[in-house]
């Protein structure tokens, strides 16, 4: 099967010489401010979220907010959020499901405050030059970094929990895997991102982002480098537990539907999950003790996170409380928090049109400017 061909942007239409026209019109994309001028030059931030589904509230706390805030605060930067369908595939997919959960990603998107006139917000999947610009960088990518990425030894591990084997062949596993952190690359360099919004778990795979623009910029030299080297943006986030095992986080793969909290729970079943979350038998109130007592911790931190306070704070406004008003008030919390974004999102979902203009405009925004990326990058390889 052959990809579409991506519209071609207006300035490489309208010239003679594309790739002399790129450098004039935009000759700073490929060249990152000098140090002296980075403190007041605009930031390109790029982040993706893979379509797997109805956000839940760790992700809301954890990530997401936080590009709406990033968004209201920073007038000056660009910003650029994809729903990253080409990653999804390194899992089964049942193709029904997952375009569904495409279109519901964008909607969560919309209705929590990510808006398409400020911010380009747009499917991956839509624009075929993150595959190409990842086929490029997986040529100069050593296998060895990949296989010592954690993501890959946590899957293989997996693998050999699954087959109840001491060893497996690492051909269990499809190669998309292995590759994927190239394609991660290739999401943020496509655009020239310098700076990308990460948690602790991903620090890894950005170092690799940072190793392969490195590689490539000395592998293939220019009048300037090719691409920045982007930056980890550290950004508070709120780590946010399962309501029935609190040694782990919230996940959207837990077995357990009640585990989690959906940005589309109704009112009653957020009551319902938190009244069954797991607490303690501790009789003598509630106190703040991740250690000793996780799961009334976790309530009482997904509580300040909802209100936007200190945890030990909260933990000293509610000491007096049963475990019982404690549920109460975090369900209340958390109605209060995602019931305009719950509202926002199924007004948005019954407007396919909507939805598809949002997705059409976007892609296109996304496409003209990783164009210009992408005729440079031919040019550094000699394919222009």
């Amino acid at each position: 099967m052959f990809l579409r061909v991506n519209r071609v942007p207006s300035i490489l239409r309208s010239s003679k010489d594309p790739l002399r026209a790129l450098r004039k019109s935009n000759s700073t994309l490929s060249a990152p401010p000098a140090n002296n001028e980075s403190a007041v030059r605009p930031r390109t931030i790029f982040s993706g979220i893979q379509p797997t589904g109805i956000p839940h509230l760790g992700n809301y706390l954890g990530a997401l907010s936080n590009w709406v805030k990033l968004q209201n605060d920073n007038p000056q930067d660009k910003l650029i959020f994809s729903i990253v369908g080409w990653h999804a595939l390194t899992l089964p997919q049942n193709p029904k499901e997952l375009s569904a959960s495409r279109r519901d990603m964008l909607a969560v998107l919309l209705a929590i405050g990510i808006d398409p006139k400020r911010s380009i917000v747009f499917h991956q999947d839509s624009n075929a030059m993150h595959t190409e610009l990842a086929w490029i960088l997986s040529c100069i990518t050593p296998t060895g970094k990949l296989r010592r990425m954690t993501s890959w030894k946590t899957r293989l591990a997996e693998s050999r929990n699954a087959n109840d084997e001491s060893e497996v062949d690492e051909s269990l596993l499809n190669a998309g895997l292995l590759t994927y952190p190239v394609l991660q690359a290739a999401d943020i360099l496509l655009y020239q991102a310098t700076h990308v919004p990460v948690g602790e778990d991903q620090r890894q795979h950005l170092e690799l982002s940072r190793d392969i623009a490195d590689s490539f910029n000395r592998t293939f030299k220019g009048s300037s480098r090719m691409f920045p080297l982007p930056t980890a943006l550290i950004t508070p986030a709120k780590r946010i537990l399962s309501l029935k095992d609190p040694s782990s986080k919230m996940s959207k793969s837990a077995v357990d539907p009640a585990s989690r909290i959906l940005l589309t729970d109704s009112a009653a079943q957020i009551t319902a999950k938190v009244r069954a979350a797991v607490t303690d038998s501790i009789a003598s109130g509630v106190t703040y003790d991740p250690a000793a007592r996780p799961g009334t911790s976790n309530l009482l931190a997904i509580l300040a996170a909802c209100a936007d306070e200190d945890v030990q704070q909260v933990a000293e406004r509610c000491t007096g409380m049963s475990h019982g008003e404690l549920k109460a008030e975090v369900a209340s919390a958390i109605e209060s928090l995602v019931a305009r974004p719950r509202a926002e999102f199924h007004r948005i979902r019954a407007d396919p049109g909507f939805l598809d203009q949002v997705a059409r405009e976007g892609a296109t925004a996304a496409r003209e400017v990783s164009a210009r990326t992408m005729v440079q990058v031919r040019a550094r390889i000699g394919l222009i």
